[in-house]
This record gives C-alpha cells, structure tokens and sequence, in this order.
C-alpha cells in the first residue's frame, strides 16, 4: 500500500468561502437503515470518503444493490443475503457494528466479525449486546464472532452509557416491524438526530429526538428520500483554521444548534466569529487567551474536535487545559505536537496542560486516528516551515478532499505519495540541527 502524506507549508492566511460537505457519523447509520426495507432509499450530501465505500464493499458482499454518484446514494436491499461477515470486510471501520441492528431485525439473525477502526481508546462492544439483549436478543457470540439471534419485542432499553453507535443500533433494530421500543438514557447528538429524520421518513413513529428519552413504534418501514446533515467536525476544523492562520473565512451551511458549545469555546478563546444565515464568518489575527475544555456528551464540547481545540490553546497566551472524558487514548497527538515545539505536560490519560502561545515548526508527524489527524494538518497550517504528515489514510476516512479544500482558500499543502518526500526529509533534517544549535 502507498504510503500516502500531506506536505504543508505554513503560516499562510486563509480567506475565500467553503461550503461544508455531509457528516460521515450521519451517512454511515443511514445507509445501516437503508437495510431495513426492500424499496429504495436515496441518500443525498454523502460524502465520498473510504469509510463509505468500505461500507459499500460489505454492502455488496450481502447481496445489496448500490449506486453512488455526485454525493447521491442510491441503496436497494431487496436481496439482502443474509450471511456472515468476515473480519477482512469489517477491519476498516468501526462504523460497521452500525449493522448489528438492522441486519437483526430483517434476519433474525446478524454473524459478522469484530469490527475495526481507529484505535482512540478502548471501545467495547457491550453496550449493543446488552441493549439487544434487552430486546429479546440472544448472545451467542466468542472471541472470534459476534452474534445474536432472535426476534425483537416490545420494551424498555436502558443503555449502560450514552453511546451514539449503540443508540442508533437500537433504533434502527426498533424500527423495522411493529414494535413500541421505550431507549432511556439515549445519545442525542446531531447524527442521532439524523438517523432518527430518516427513519421517520420510512415510516418510523420517534417522539423525543434530541432528547435522552425516545419512543419508537416501529412499522414496515418504505423507501425514502433523505439529506445527509452537513458536518459539524468539519465546521468546527475550518473555523479554527481560519483563526489560527490569521484568515478571514466563511463557512457555509454551518448549523448553530450543533455548535453551542463548541462557539462558546471560541469566544472563551477570544476569537473573532460571527454567524448569519447558517454562515458562520470567522477572522484571525487577534490574540488568543488561555481557556478550559472538558468534553462530554452532546450537547457539550464534541470529543472529535478535541484535537483541534488542542492545537489552538498552543497558540493561546496563558495555561489551558483540556479534559477528555470520553476515551483514554485522545490525548496520544500531544506527543506530536510536542515534537512541533509545544510545551505540555500530560497529567494523565485524560487531562493536559497546554502552554502557550508556542510558535510551532514544520516537523514529519504522524496521523494516530481521523481526528487527531485533522489536527495535525491545523498543526502544519499555522507551523512555521513545512510539515510533512504521515498516515493520511485516517484523515481520508472522515474528510472528503480536504487538502483540495484547503487549497481553494489559500493553503500550501499537497497530496504527496511514496517516493516524493526527500525535500520535506532534508528539511526537517535541517530544522532539527538548527534547533540543538541554539
């Protein structure tokens, strides 16, 4: 496999207009929902990135039609097969355990191996085996397969955690058939939302979307007509590179409702933004201030935009500090950015002090998952010299064309593959001597 990089040159201002694409975490719980009737469902704003088309493969593997083309999604399962999963389909994305739910309700039945993904901590599968289990599910699995059998019933589900996968799971699950499913402690973030707003257009009943709190009566659900929510990640990616260059950008299709938190951030930060008609207009240039993040569940600040955040207190005057909750490995980009020249001190798995303003320096860094990747390109975007960034392949699972994105508003970075990356090798050669000299 080509081992596919990024070469950035910094400090250069981003200006001009971007118009965000659709959220990978909404695409890929849609087309799971897909699953659950034999019509046609059309899924538009789906972005073209590898964890869709590695969805795609399994896909056509059980023996569903598809058709993509233009950020439009045609999905048939009339001739769903019904069959086990293997481990070399699924290794790619985590998003696959999305099919334990579907592929029960319409089978009876779901095998499949475990899934892959990103490695941002530990991530278990018991939270989607205990909650179909409370809906009538029998675990069977071992080490090497999941798998549950039954028929879903009524009933209440108290999920262990406020997981999004496991939420959606027991949606979707709920959904297909006549069934009147009560999920307490439900996760409500945006791609939940979405996923709900289709399966009501299917012919699903879901009072309490956006809430923890969801009813769902189920029926035979129909083809459908949807339109993927556009990406908060990526929003929250491009204001903060906007600001960190010292630029002047806008942000189309920005959704205020998915960001409270995360623009609060921005105004703790004391960063320039304002937002009209779902265009959210953000300008750099002025000086940051320390500030404190604590992730949480939505609507609090979202663990995916943890890195990012990180990055900017780097370039903040004063001792921020940032707290992720959510999963103990999110904090492994903090050695990178060391390496770029920012003082932090890890507490421990889940808290950091981050010291700044530092200018960074363009250094080779590496991509330890698609979030802490982004943030490794917003590193390389307001580092002096040229960063080079390894493992791009875990950026391009969650952002469609972002160096070309990037580019549009002014960005030097390049889309480099094996063999075209001695200048960025003797560069970093050279800053390092220069570096020990001083």
């Amino acid at each position: 496999m080509l081992d596919t990089r990024y070469r950035i040159e910094g400090i250069s201002p981003l200006r001009g207009e971007i118009s965000l694409g659709g959220a990978k975490n909404a695409a890929l719980p849609c087309m799971c929902a897909a699953l659950l009737t034999d019509e046609e469902v059309v899924l538009k704003n789906v972005p073209a990135i590898s964890d869709v088309y590695s969805l795609l493969d399994i896909f056509t593997f059980l023996g569903v039609e598809h058709e993509f083309e233009g950020n439009t999604l045609k999905i048939r399962a009339e001739n769903l097969e019904c069959k086990t999963i293997p481990h070399d389909l699924v290794k790619k994305l985590r998003a696959s355990i999305l099919l334990l739910g579907p592929l029960l309700a319409r089978c009876g039945e779901v095998k499949m191996a475990y899934p892959g993904g990103c490695v941002i901590g530990k991530r278990p599968v018991y939270a989607h085996i205990d909650s179909l289990v409370q809906l009538g599910a029998e675990d069977i699995s071992n080490d090497e397969v999941l798998h549950l059998k039954g028929d879903i019933k009524n009933g209440e589900v108290i999920l262990p955690e406020f997981s999004v996968t496991a939420t959606e799971n027991i949606l979707m699950a709920a959904a297909h058939g006549n069934h009147e499913v009560h999920i307490k402690l439900a996760a409500s973030e945006p791609h939940v939302q979405d996923l709900c707003n289709l399966l009501v257009g299917m012919g699903a009943n879901i009072k309490g979307i956006g809430s923890h709190d969801l009813i769902i009566k189920g029926s035979k659900l129909s083809g459908a007509e949807h339109s993927v929510t556009t990406d908060y990640l990526e929003a929250g990616f491009f204001a903060l590179a906007g600001i960190l260059t010292g630029g002047d950008l806008r942000i189309k299709g920005f959704r205020e409702e998915q960001m409270v938190s995360f623009l609060k951030t921005l105004t703790s930060l004391g960063a320039m933004w304002d937002l009209e008609d779902s265009v959210l207009h953000v300008k750099g240039g002025k000086s940051l201030k320390a500030c404190n993040v604590k992730t949480n569940v939505f609507p609090g600040f979202p663990t995916d935009l943890q890195a990012a955040i990180g990055v900017a207190m780097t370039q903040a005057s004063g001792v921020s500090r940032v707290f992720e909750r959510m999963f103990e490995g999110r904090l492994g980009y903090l050695f990178e950015l060391e390496k770029m020249g920012a003082h932090v001190e890890i507490l421990n798995a889940h808290q950091a002090l981050i010291i700044g303003p530092t200018q960074l320096r363009g250094r080779t860094v590496t991509s330890n998952d698609i979030r802490a990747g982004a943030g490794m390109v917003l590193a390389g975007l307001c580092a002096r010299g040229e960063t080079l960034i390894t493992d791009v392949q875990y950026i391009e699972r969650g952002y469609e064309k972002l160096e070309e994105k990037l580019r549009s508003v002014g960005a030097r970075i390049e889309r480099i593959e094996d063999g075209q990356v001695d200048s960025a090798h003797d560069y970093n050669k050279v800053e390092r001597q220069k570096d020990s000299s001083m």
